[in-house]
């Protein structure tokens, strides 16, 4: 009877695990959806997003035990180049979504990790399996489909420039989150927006001001800064914590895919043919050199 309750407790955990981390996943694809409904500037709302999230996070870790300050200490250049990654990262994805539309913006945002994986052989030693070269051709190849797209349809140029700075700086904020291997996970959620927010009030009072949200605009600002900063990345944590690495792999991918699906449904956004090919060959290439490179490397 005990080890029936066991293994029935054990299913639970897991299913709550898997549960929290996918609900984390498809609230974080609601941003462009929020995002749309500000008035105030990209840079604006990563502030607000920042000084909310970052004060609930900073709030859990306090009550939880607080900072483990020997571990801070220890890594606290790439925590703190960690936290102006995360907040320029935002800025530039939050100014692409304005600048392109939410769906291509995501996509082109996401060719960050394979930058990180092009790249592994310099900054980690890592070598490049044949499953990781066929996933960076097929990415490479998708992003080629979405550019092209953009050149010759008449969208905005520099918008796609700054969604290729969006992915970049996502790629920087994974090499210095690489780096941070003694701090926990929650609390360098919280020191990185924190951080964010520094580096962000900077930028913000240099060149947009300090943000004055209408009315209409603080619902919004509440539930990305809140909801989608704060509760969402302590479902993330919680869930991150206790599921294998392909699960989290896999699992992770939810959230482009629910953006695509978000932006379709709500802000009636369409892709043509040749974008949707690219969505395709980003999203597949990328998933599939996450799994069959991780595989790879198991055997």
């Amino acid at each position: 009877m005990r080890e029936a309750n066991h293994k029935r407790s054990g299913r639970l955990s897991d299913f709550l695990s898997y549960g929290l981390y996918t609900l984390s996943m498809l609230i974080f694809g609601t941003n462009g959806i929020l995002v749309a409904h500000i008035s105030i500037s990209a840079s604006q709302i990563v502030l607000l997003r920042t000084l909310l999230g970052g004060a609930a996070l900073t709030l859990i870790v306090l009550l939880r035990g607080g900072f483990d300050r020997a571990a801070i200490r220890a890594e606290f250049v790439p925590l703190l180049l960690g936290g102006a990654a995360l907040g320029a990262n935002w800025v530039a994805l939050f100014e692409a979504f304005r600048m392109l539309n939410v769906s291509l913006a995501t996509l082109i945002y996401y060719v960050g990790p394979m930058l990180i994986l092009l790249l592994s052989p310099l900054l980690f030693g890592e070598k490049l399996c044949r499953a990781k070269i066929t996933a960076l051709c097929l990415v490479a190849v998708g992003l080629v489909c979405i550019s092209g797209s953009i050149a010759f349809g008449g969208l905005s140029a520099s918008g796609l420039v700054v969604a290729i700075l969006s992915a970049l700086f996502y790629a920087a904020l994974i090499c210095f989150n690489k780096r941070i291997v003694q701090t926990g996970g929650m609390q360098t959620a919280a020191i990185e927006l924190d951080a964010a927010f520094v580096v962000v009030l900077l930028y913000v009072l240099l060149t947009a001001g300090f943000p004055r949200p209408a009315k209409a605009d603080l619902p919004y600002i509440a539930v990305i800064g809140l909801v989608n900063t704060g509760l969402a990345y302590v479902m993330y944590f919680s869930g991150l914590q206790k599921l294998p690495g392909q699960s989290v792999a896999l699992i992770s991918y939810v959230d482009p895919v629910s953006t695509l699906l978000f932006s379709a449904l709500l802000l009636h956004e369409a892709l043509t043919p040749l974008q949707l090919l690219g969505a395709v060959l980003i999203i597949g290439g990328a998933l599939y050199g996450e799994l069959r490179g991780r595989k790879t490397r198991d055997e």
